[in-house]
């Protein structure tokens, strides 16, 4: 078995598309019509991709606090300069659980908790 995709439903496709494009590093890899008013567009940078959905009749988009996507970054300092820069909003100050590891947390558009982790050896 493998994994292939994870998906999330949003609001504002291009607006989704761009904030995983510029923070998670994601790039787009198709994007389709799915029936009246739905796109879906898949995004990965290797193997595993995310699939987001857009319904142009669905306006709010009920995500859970219990799931996170979590995206390796080279530098954690890095990644919190560019998401200050993008006035995406940090959640608690960074984290580092034991000595390989830091990382902290965003919401994406639409309120997915999405984790930046630098992997430190």
């Amino acid at each position: 078995m493998k994994f292939c995709w994870s998906t999330l439903n949003v609001t504002d496709l291009d607006h989704s598309i761009k904030f995983y494009e510029e923070i998670a590093g994601l790039s787009l890899i198709r994007r389709i019509p799915a029936g009246p008013g739905t796109e879906i567009a898949f995004l990965g940078a290797g193997e595993t991709q995310i699939e987001l959905i857009c319904d142009g009749n669905k306006k709010k988009i009920d995500i859970g606090e219990d799931i996170s996507w979590g995206f390796e970054v080279e530098s954690l300092e890095e990644a919190l300069s560019l998401v200050k820069e993008k006035g995406i909003d940090v959640i608690g100050e960074p984290v580092q659980p034991n000595p390989k590891v830091r990382f902290f947390f965003i919401k994406d558009p639409d309120g997915m908790r999405i984790q930046l982790v630098e992997n430190l050896g």
